[in-house]
């Protein structure tokens, strides 16, 4: 197991700062930049749980605001002409996106900007790039924060690893752990903990309500329970609430849709 203590620079292997932009060259329509790499979307059930309900959720969280995009093992180019220049983040977040709508690719330079929030779910073939030359690139594109995550606990330690960017170098964010053994750690920029609950469960929890950010699971399984001839529980009304602005936002679409034919 590795620490990932980093701080400045600790043991981390060098890399040259990779090029993102190339000055005032002109953007050739004519590239293809493929939506797939043909890599596996996750090499575990742990690792594929943690990516899929971490976007989940995400999106669920910021699914009101227009200018958030959310997206999980999407391939980002990041410098113009080359579509060899790639990364495919396990979890991305933009703020101040054209639109929240659907991308199979993000294309840096046409998008207008890179991610701001990246999290890569560790993985047997990937832990040591994701901490070394993944780290650089992000560093280079200007991703705010970058959080790197070990869902079954044998990569590396702690578990969770928060960085944000300060000068153009990643410095850690303070980690803490709790009387119930959650290691946790604030972002700044999502306004969120983000926790590692015993049994290395990734969660995620809103400070300003007071709430624990439910998954797609949890959310089922709460409707799943709601029964009339009982009070429901406060994380079935939570779940009633999502469900509820999730099929009022389908209707929405619906009509709008309905005026433009």
């Amino acid at each position: 197991m590795v620490s990932e203590n980093l701080g400045n620079g600790g043991n981390q292997p060098s890399f040259a700062a990779p090029e993102v932009q190339r000055g005032e060259e002109i953007d050739d329509l004519s590239i293809e930049y493929s939506s797939s790499d043909g890599e596996l979307m996750a090499e575990s059930r742990e690792q594929w749980y943690a990516l899929v309900d971490t976007v989940g959720v995400l999106d669920v969280h910021f699914k009101s605001r227009n200018d958030v995009f959310v997206a999980g093992d999407l391939l980002v180019y990041y410098r113009m002409n080359d579509n060899q220049a790639r990364v495919a983040p396990d979890v991305f977040v933009v703020f101040g996106a054209a639109g929240n709508h659907p991308r199979d690719r993000w294309l840096v330079w046409r998008e207008g900007k890179g991610p701001d929030f990246v999290m890569g779910i560790a993985a047997p073939s990937t832990w040591q790039w994701d901490r070394s030359e993944k780290r650089d690139i992000y560093a280079a594109m200007g991703v705010t924060e970058y959080w790197r995550f070990d869902p079954i606990g044998v990569f590396f330690n702690p578990q969770l690893v928060a960085e944000t960017l300060v000068d153009g170098r990643y410095r850690p964010l303070p980690m803490e752990t709790d009387h119930k053994g959650v290691l946790w750690c604030h972002s700044p920029l999502l306004g969120l903990d983000v926790c590692v609950k015993p049994g290395l469960k990734l969660r995620l929890y809103d400070p300003a309500r007071r709430r624990w950010l439910l998954t797609h699971k949890e959310i089922h399984a709460a409707l799943e329970s709601l029964n009339p001839d009982r009070q429901p529980s406060e994380i079935a009304r939570a779940a009633r609430r999502e469900a509820e602005a999730e099929r009022d936002g389908l209707i929405q679409q619906i009509r709008i849709a309905q005026l433009w034919r």
